[in-house]
C-alpha cells in the first residue's frame, strides 16, 4: 500500500516524522509531495497511491480521475470543502476529516481576536473586558465546545445554537441552548461562528442577523468566509457604528471593508485557526492513524461522504 502526503503548505517536520512512523509501522510506503507549485505535480504522483493525506489541498474530479488505486483521502483538519464529496463517493473513495484535532487552536484564536477587538486593536484607547459579557456560539461542535470552555474561564455567559446537538448535551457543558438564530444574535454581544459552508449556510449571516446584535456587538468568524453575506454585513456596519467584525478568513471584499470601517474590522492574512505546532502535529498524525485503520480494518468512523 502506498500513502501520499500532499501538502502545498507542509506539515511541521515533527508531524511528518510522526506520520512516517505510523505508516511505516503498518508496513505501508510513504510518499511526500510538499510545497508543490502547480496541480500537475499532484496529478503526476497520484496514479498509484492507495491513500492521500491533505491539508488545504484540493481533491477534485481531476485528481480523483488520475488516482486509479485511490481508496481513501483524509483531510487533516475539521473542514473538508476542499474535497469533492460527490465525485469521491461516486468513485468509491472514502473521504474523511480529523475532527477535534485543531479545535483548541481555533478556539484560542477566537479569543485572541476577541480581546484585540474589545481593546480597540490596541490603539491606546480605553476598551472593555469580557468578564460578565455574553457570547453565543453558532454551532456546538468540537470547536464550539472549546470556545465555551474558554469563555467560562473569562466568566462570560455562554449560549449555543445547534439544531443537530441535543439540548441536554449543550446544557451538560454548562451552556444555555437557544433555538433560533434570531435569539442567538439578539441576546449576545459576541457571536462566534463555527458553521460549515453548505448550500444552507452560505451567505446566511448578513444584514438581518448582524443588526440584531446588542450594542458594541462583535462577530467572530473562524469558520468559512462563504457563510458571510459581505454586502449585508457592510450595510449593517454602516448603520451600526458600534459593531465590529473579526475573522481568520480574509473576505472577498476585504479592502473595501477595511477602507470603510478601519479598526472595526480585522482579518488574518491567511486562515490561521489551525496554525499552531500542536494542531499541525495532532491533525497529521490522526490522519495517518485513520488511513491505516481504514486500509487495514475498514474502519470509517470519520467518513464525510457516506
Amino acid at each position: 500500500m502506498k500513502v501520499l502526503v500532499a501538502t502545498e503548505k507542509p506539515f511541521a517536520a515533527v508531524a511528518v516524522d510522526g506520520i512516517r512512523q505510523v505508516i511505516n509501522e503498518a508496513g505501508y510506503e510513504l510518499v511526500l509531495l510538499e510545497k508543490y507549485a502547480d496541480k500537475q505535480e499532484l496529478l503526476n504522483v497520484v496514479a498509484d497511491v492507495d491513500a492521500i493525506i491533505i491539508r488545504s489541498d484540493i481533491v477534485d474530479q481531476e485528481v480523483l480521475d488520475a488516482a486509479n488505486n485511490l481508496k481513501i483521502v483524509v483531510r487533516a483538519g475539521a473542514g473538508y470543502d476542499n474535497i469533492d464529496l460527490a465525485a469521491s463517493k461516486a468513485k468509491g473513495v472514502v473521504a474523511q476529516n480529523t475532527p477535534g484535532q485543531n479545535s483548541n487552536a481555533v478556539a484560542e484564536l477566537v479569543f485572541g481576536m476577541t480581546v484585540m477587538a474589545v481593546r480597540n486593536m490596541y490603539n491606546g484607547t480605553s476598551g472593555t473586558e469580557l468578564k460578565g459579557k455574553t457570547i453565543g456560539i453558532h454551532a456546538f461542535g468540537q470547536v464550539g465546545r472549546n470556545v465555551a470552555r474558554i469563555a467560562k474561564g473569562f466568566e462570560m455567559g455562554v449560549s449555543a445554537l445547534d439544531p443537530y446537538c441535543p439540548d441536554d448535551v449543550i446544557s451538560a457543558a454548562g451552556v444555555t441552548p437557544v433555538h433560533s438564530v434570531e435569539e442567538l444574535y439578539s441576546k449576545n454581544q459576541f457571536v462566534s461562528l463555527h458553521i460549515p459552508a453548505t448550500a444552507e449556510t452560505k451567505k446566511s449571516v448578513g444584514y438581518d442577523l448582524v443588526k440584531l446584535m446588542p450594542k458594541n456587538g462583535v462577530l467572530i468568524n473562524t469558520a468559512r468566509k462563504e457563510v458571510i453575506d459581505e454586502e449585508g454585513l457592510a450595510k449593517a456596519m454602516e448603520e451600526r457604528p458600534d459593531i465590529k467584525y473579526v475573522a481568520d478568513i480574509k473576505p472577498d471584499s476585504a479592502e473595501e471593508l477595511k477602507a470603510k470601517f478601519g479598526d472595526r474590522v480585522f482579518f488574518t492574512p491567511k486562515k490561521m485557526g489551525a496554525q499552531t505546532a500542536e494542531a499541525n502535529i495532532n491533525a497529521g498524525i490522526a490522519a495517518a492513524h485513520q488511513v491505516v485503520a481504514f486500509l487495514r480494518d475498514g474502519i470509517n468512523r470519520f467518513q464525510v461522504n457516506k
